[in-house]
Parts: C-alpha cells; structure tokens; sequence
C-alpha cells in the first residue's frame, strides 16, 4: 500500500504536526504545564495552520493501540514535563480528545497552480517499505534510547506506533524522543535519517535541527561540502551587487554562509562553511597581494564595482574580511569550543592547470571578467591555486558567462582533482548541450 502523502516542507515550518507540538511544550520555561495551557498551546498552533496536528492525534486515536503505549510515547516526547494521566481526569486517551477537539479537521485552500505543483513532487513511498526502514533505525537505537530515555518499554512503544499506525508519525516522534533526551546518533545513522526525511518531504530542520550527531572533527581543507558553495565566493555570491539588501542586514547575509539559525551548515559538521571561509579569508589577508588589487577582486567576483554610499560596508576589503574572519571565529568558538583555526596546505601541484583557465578569461568578451583575470593570477601564484579556481568559476556565474562544451568538460576535471562536490560545476554553470 502506498498513501497518498502531504509535501510537509510546503505547508509547515520545521516544529509541524504532534512532534512539534511535544517540542513547543517541552521548550516552555517558568510555567507550570497544566491541561488548560497545553490545550490553548494546541489551538494556537491549529489556528496558525499546523493542520497536521490534528490529524496526528485522530491517527493515534483511531489506530486501536492500547494506552500504555501512547502514554509511553507521549511522556517520552516531551521528557515527562506533562504527564496526562497525573493532570487530567480523563487519562491519555481523553486528553488526545481533547486535543483532537481543539484542531478540528481543515483542509488547506490552495490555487490550481499549487494543486498541480504539489502533485508533481509529493512523496510516493510504499508504507511497507517505510515501515521497516523507520523500525530499523528505531532498533538500531534501542540501546542507547533504552539507557537515556526516563520512560520504561518506549522502544517497543514507537515500534507499535510505526507498525500499527503510521510510520510517518512514528519516526517524527522517535526524533523528538531522541532530541528530548539528547541521544546521540553515528553520522551514518544520521544520514539515514535525513535521507529518510527527505523521501517524505519534511522541513530539512525536522531531522537535522537539534538532533544529537557524532560527527568528525571540523576541517577547513574539506572541500566536498554537501551544499556546494562556500569561502569567499559563496561570500561574494551572498552579496552580489545590492541584491543582499532583500536579505537582511550584512551580519544575517554573512551568517547565511558559515551557519547560525540561517544556514545550520546544510548537513555537514557544525562549524564546516565558518572554517572554510575563515581559511579563504585568512589566506587572502595574509597574501602580498596589494589593498588595490583584494578591492578590485572582490568588487568584480561580488560585482561591486558601482556600489556607493551606505552601502560601501565593505570599502577596505582587508577590513571587511577581518570582520568576516571575527564572525567565523565566534561561530566556531560557539560549536566546538576545542577547535584551533589553521590554514590548510595550499594546492600548488595544480597551479598550471588553474593558470590556464584563468588566462583564457582574456578572450572572452565581457571588459569585467577580462580586467579581473590578473588579479586572478595573482590569487593562484601567490595564494592558493584552489581559491583561484573557485573564484574563477563564480566570477564567471557572476557576470552569467557561459561554459563551453570543452572549457566546462576541463572544469569537472579539474573540480575533482581539488575533492570539490560532484556536482560543483553544476552549482555555477548551466550544463552544456551538445
């Protein structure tokens, strides 16, 4: 059987549906959970369109599982802070009623256009398949939920709830579980969840947000970043021209590319997109290269060129860059209080092949990218061949300058030799037609 699914990242924020609703309780400080504060939090939340709540809780309801079970799970999800059987009168299952009557069942309005859009992309997974795949990594964790989890039998409580009512709900609820608890998950388990996560459309931080994950230490020579861009050419993409200003302030754009409550690192280690771009920036701080020429590279990369006014926060681009450096350094300070900044070494080995792309920016026939091109050399002798290059394919994407069947096939080349993501050219560049 195969249900006909909700595309969840469309219609809901990343705290949807009965998991969200047990993390908004459980976040709640210096007031007492009574059933009149949980009910009023749930018509809230069904009032603001969390249409999914209400569906979890008539799900549970009407799924014939046993009390003891919802109890466990329940209690469990938001870590004992409201237990219904001590505060209520009518038990678990006659306060779920009474949640369910306080989200009554809604259908969201939407245009044709949307209908059809949501169609083309919504989940197709066969429940039986979902099934042992959420159970499998419910057992996988057995152990270590069994040691840090305050409530007796939830293992096989969010199993019965996979098993006998939805799987969908229960690996939601196994998340919020762990998160309450603070369970801590290998990265491979960890990239089972979110692949999961994305096979039904959740919010990306329904899995990643405030999940507990063993990861390697962070790495600024890491150069397969899942999301593909980042150092100083994500930087100078961030704030192309004035597009940054629809953003948000320049301490939120620059937060978009090392992480915080904006970025959250795309996946990778906490700390990755702050220790690579303070290593770029690093490294063009400490270069020869003259004030003049980091001004000029910057402004043509980031296409800066006729920027005035209040807008010039970045007018000393040595400046701009240590307060870039400072921002990275506090990021890392905040996730790993251990972590040493250092540069790793430069890619000299490639600084030929690098040189012989950069040159052939003189034939082409945009005056900004020709007048850039030195300043790109420079950047490849004098400071890294690798930054070169990934400033090379932006200042390209920049100034929408098209690769050719032979210059994009040398590029992909030319991407996997520095360990840079599969699909790096692609991020820039329009795939050629041949």
């Amino acid at each position: 059987m195969t249900r006909v699914r909700e595309v969840y990242y469309f219609d809901h924020g990343p705290d949807f549906g009965l998991g969200g609703y047990a993390a908004a309780l459980l976040a709640r400080t210096g007031l007492r959970l009574d059933e009149g504060v949980t009910l009023a939090i749930a018509r809230a939340r069904a009032e603001a369109d969390d249409v999914q709540l209400g569906r979890d809780v008539r799900l549970l309801l009407g799924s014939g599982l046993p009390d003891d079970v919802l109890h466990a799970v329940w209690t469990a999800a938001v870590r004992r802070r409201f237990d219904p059987a001590e505060e209520t009168g009518a038990g678990i299952r006659g306060w779920l009623r009474r949640v369910s009557a306080v989200c009554p069942p809604r259908v969201l309005e939407r245009s044709p256009y949307e209908a059809r859009s949501l169609d083309e992309v919504r989940p197709v997974v066969p429940e039986e398949e979902l099934r042992a795949a959420v159970a499998a990594e419910i057992e996988s964790a057995a152990a270590v939920l069994a040691r840090a989890v305050a409530v007796p039998d939830v293992v096989p409580a969010l199993l019965r709830v996979v098993r006998e009512a939805d799987a969908d709900l229960g690996l939601r609820l196994f998340l919020q579980v762990a998160k309450a608890y603070s369970v801590t998950f290998g990265e491979e388990a960890y990239d089972r969840l979110v692949a999961l996560g994305d096979r039904l459309a959740y919010p990306w931080e329904v899995v990643g947000k405030g999940l507990d994950v063993r990861r390697p230490p962070v790495d600024p020579g890491r150069r397969d970043l899942g999301d593909g861009r980042f150092g100083v050419p994500f930087l100078a993409a961030v704030f192309r021209g004035t597009d940054w200003t629809h953003l948000g302030s320049v301490r939120e754009n620059v937060l978009r590319v090392i992480g915080d409550d904006y970025g959250d690192d795309y996946g990778d280690v906490p700390g990755s997109y702050a220790a690579v771009l303070l290593e770029d920036a690093r490294r063009l701080l400490d270069s020869p290269l003259p004030d003049s020429s980091l001004t000029a590279l910057w402004r043509a990369v980031a296409r800066r060129v006729s920027v005035t006014g209040e807008d010039e926060f970045d007018a000393d681009v040595r400046d701009w860059l240590e307060r870039v450096a400072g921002m990275c350094g506090d990021r890392l300070a905040e996730v790993d209080p251990c972590y040493v900044p250092y540069v790793s070494p430069a890619r000299t080995e490639l600084t030929e092949a690098v040189l012989r792309e950069v040159r052939e920016l003189t034939r082409t026939d945009v005056a900004e990218v020709r007048a850039a091109a030195p300043l790109l050399e420079d950047v490849v002798t004098a400071v890294d061949p690798d930054l070169g290059f990934r400033l090379l394919v932006q200042l390209l994407s920049t100034y929408e300058v098209p690769a050719t069947g032979a210059r994009y096939t040398r590029w992909v080349a030319l991407a996997e030799r520095l360990g840079l993501s599969p699909d790096f050219v692609d991020d820039h560049q329009p795939r050629p037609v041949y």
